[in-house]
């Protein structure tokens, strides 16, 4: 999957005057950012999102390439079914969508999906929202998956060990009479299949690592050569159980863990372990987020404040630097997914100042635990294939 990615934009000097753009030394011309793991909810959950709001809000942040996860109705589970989203791809999206296909039926974890007919219309596979619990079902997968050129993209979730939980099972979960989402739950399976990668050969992603035990598993199973390649997103570099509140827009699967792990996951972040910050934008009505912590559906919204947060919150302290954002953001997701650049560029003025609302999201969804967090960094300008797909409201 890994191939040269070079960044070579052709800057049309003519489009910058036009969307009131004079380039000077406080704008920042950035590469197109690259998510391989957000939610545009189409077709079944037009009301949550759709191809055209969620393609929109990701040129809003920057991005201009996103995988879409195939939880959808119906799941991207057979070849007619993956058409059914690529059709509307094709119709609605500003930028570059690829769509992910099911690993199972249904994402039911039963029986293995048409991966052979599914290959050259996705992107990879994947049961996100759902971990695979059969040991012998995500071997064959990762055999199939290995003969077709295709990584298998895991959302790591032991059911046996869920137990009714909804956020960390750590003090504000105890504190609070809160049912919790243990550690074990997620490294566990993580350890599991990365031991199956390595007998099988097949490249393997983990979706959303949360845990200070899975930067750890991950970075033995590098080191020991077995094809595996992380992501983690902003809300679990930013955030912790510590900050939780008894709202909706605190609740995401998996869960905010432990300040303890938010420190191993920024260690992973500067060492290499983690490959990717992927925002695993999920967004959901107003009325689904304002249920409280138990009865609100997972998952937040991201994709249009992930630059600034991380930009503010981890370049500009010295935690890491813009290059190795452009790596996590840029180079790595698209190296790994085979994922080309193009003339794909946004252009960012990196000393305007802002909070973070949610009433200046272009997305159906509004539910963040940013919400009046000052940021640093505004896109003017995105570009894909040398077109403006966002210009800012001058």
């Amino acid at each position: 999957m890994d191939q040269n990615i070079v960044f070579s934009p052709s800057i049309d000097i003519k489009l910058l005057q036009e969307a009131g753009i004079g380039l000077s030394s406080q704008h920042t011309i950035m590469p197109g950012f690259c998510d391989v793991h957000v939610h545009f909810r189409e077709p079944g959950f037009a009301y949550k999102e759709t191809i055209a709001t969620g393609s929109l809000a990701a040129a809003h942040g920057g991005y201009t390439a996103v995988c879409t996860m195939p939880n959808l109705d119906p799941v991207s589970d057979s070849p007619e079914h993956l058409r059914l989203q690529q059709d509307i791809i094709d119709r609605d999206a500003c930028i570059h969508v690829y769509p992910y296909a099911a690993i199972t039926v249904g994402q039911m974890g039963g029986m293995i999906a048409d991966l052979e007919g599914m290959a050259d219309g996705c992107i990879a596979f994947s049961d996100d929202g759902h971990g695979v619990q059969s040991e012998d079902m995500m071997r064959e997968a990762m055999a199939r998956a290995r003969a077709l050129g295709k990584i298998i993209t895991a959302h790591c979730e032991d059911n046996s060990l869920l137990r009714g939980g909804y956020i960390h099972d750590g003090r504000y979960a105890s504190d609070h009479g809160h049912r919790g989402i243990c550690s074990e739950s997620e490294w566990r399976q993580i350890e599991r299949d990365l031991r199956l990668a390595d007998e099988t050969g097949c490249a393997y992603h983990v979706c959303h690592i949360s845990t200070k035990e899975s930067v750890s598993i991950i970075r033995d199973a590098k080191k020991s050569g077995v094809d595996v390649s992380c992501e983690t997103a902003p809300h679990y570099l930013l955030l912790d159980d510590s900050m939780l509140a008894e709202d909706g827009r605190w609740k995401m699967n998996p869960p905010l863990r432990d300040a303890s792990d938010r420190e191993a996951l920024l260690e992973g972040l500067e060492d290499g372990t983690i490959d990717c910050i992927a925002t695993d934008h999920a967004p959901h009505s107003a009325e689904e987020k304002s249920r409280g912590l138990e009865k609100s559906a997972f998952g937040i919204v991201g994709i249009e404040t992930a630059f600034p947060l991380i930009y503010t919150y981890l370049v500009m302290p010295g935690i890491i630097t813009m290059e190795r954002l452009e790596q996590l953001l840029v180079y790595n997701p698209r190296r790994r997914f085979g994922i080309p650049l193009g003339n794909d560029y946004s252009v960012w003025d990196l000393t305007e100042e802002w909070n973070i609302t949610g009433d200046e999201m272009l997305s159906k969804g509004k539910a963040t635990p940013f919400a009046g967090w000052h940021v640093m960094g505004r896109n003017c300008l995105t570009v894909v294939d040398g077109k403006p797909v966002y210009r800012m409201k001058i």
